[in-house]
């Protein structure tokens, strides 16, 4: 038989650069109190949050995935036509199909490079860097595009005290490809599909369907019969003490997991970047982990709020704007939200 070839594997890889894309609107802490009963101080002492920025209607996931991606691009000095491949981590993109990634790729002049969509929520950026690690490792691609984005206003409903007044819409892009060292450690990720009604929407498509044919009273009829009127846009909804226990509990045992692998320390950090999720999941895993006070800790969320997908590379890129003598330390960062899943990973900032 006659052997095939495979591809050159290429032994180190590292991110090249960052961008990142803010919507222009912000929301306070006293804007979404028009909506719930609610405070200024309540929800600063309950999640740190001060504001959080949100898109305009005309504004879309691909918009603001291509904005992150140019920056990104230019900030690596690569061409969107060396692209190999281009992941999107979404759970915003309001069609099921044709996938964000696909014209992500045509804008930004990357065909026919392979484009697809990875659903994993708040935990999507690190599945992206661990996907397009992989790829570039193999000699699959030697260029890949890693975005998180999520435009999270478009799925919630304002007087919703679970979940919505926590998010944000934004952007966040990097580029992963080969490096003389190694730049990105082994990827520790999963997922704990048990807990999936922690985080979760209120209703499927499907039921959306149902209504349309009248199959299910809409929320004019449901009123008439005096009956409970529902939204019929499926929103996102949360569990809120569950997820806080897991993600104490069990996330900084992940992170110490891809310390571990990556075969460095708490002390040889110079950031750490969790998901943005809530301040005081944060600083809990702070101490968990037994950060040393020389560590910078992202806390974005203050302004940016819960970003879902795009809230690492959107602390990345501001913590390196803020900070750039940290270019080229040891981060470690870690993603965990709907599923459940998590993902982690230390890398070498661009």
């Amino acid at each position: 038989m006659t052997a095939i070839k495979q591809a050159p594997l290429r032994e180190h890889t590292r991110i090249l650069g960052v961008g990142a894309y803010r919507p222009e609107v912000i929301v306070t802490n006293d804007d979404v109190c028009q909506w719930i009963d609610s405070s200024d101080e309540w929800i600063r002492q309950r999640t740190g949050i001060v504001t959080r920025h949100r898109a305009p209607r005309d504004v879309s996931v691909i918009d603001m995935a291509e904005a992150a991606s140019r920056e990104a691009l230019a900030a690596s000095g690569i061409d969107a036509s060396q692209l190999g491949a281009v992941l999107v981590s979404t759970v915003t993109h309001p069609y099921a199909t044709p996938s964000a990634a696909a014209q992500l790729a045509d804008r930004l002049g990357a065909t026919p490079a392979p484009a697809y969509d990875i659903s994993a929520a708040c935990a999507g950026y690190c599945y992206g860097i661990a996907q397009g690690d992989a790829l570039v490792h193999a000699g699959t691609a030697e260029y890949v595009l890693v975005v998180g984005v999520e435009k999270l206003s478009d799925f919630i409903d304002n007087s919703d005290r679970t979940i919505s007044f926590l998010l944000g819409d934004g952007a966040g892009a990097v580029v992963i490809g080969p490096g003389d060292t190694a730049g990105i450690g082994p990827s520790v990720w999963g997922s704990d599909g048990s807990k999936h009604e922690a985080i979760r929407m209120t209703r499927s498509l499907l039921d959306v369907r149902d209504y349309a044919a009248g199959v299910v009273a809409t929320d004019a009829e449901a009123a008439e019969d005096g009956a409970e009127a529902e939204s019929l846009w499926p929103t996102m909804r949360q569990d809120g003490p569950s997820v806080f226990r897991w993600a104490v509990w069990e996330m900084a045992k992940v992170a110490q997991r891809a310390l571990d692998a990556a075969g460095v320390t708490a002390d040889d950090l110079a950031v750490f970047l969790p998901h943005q999720a809530n301040i005081r999941i944060i600083d809990e895993m702070v101490k968990q982990l037994n950060l040393p006070e020389h560590v910078h800790v992202a806390r974005d969320i203050v302004d940016a709020g819960n970003t879902s997908a795009a809230s690492i590379p959107l602390a990345m890129h501001r913590t390196l704007k803020e900070q750039p003598e940290l270019s080229g330390k040891l981060a470690l960062q870690i993603g965990f939200g709907a599923g459940l899943v998590f993902g982690a990973q230390v890398v070498v900032l661009p």
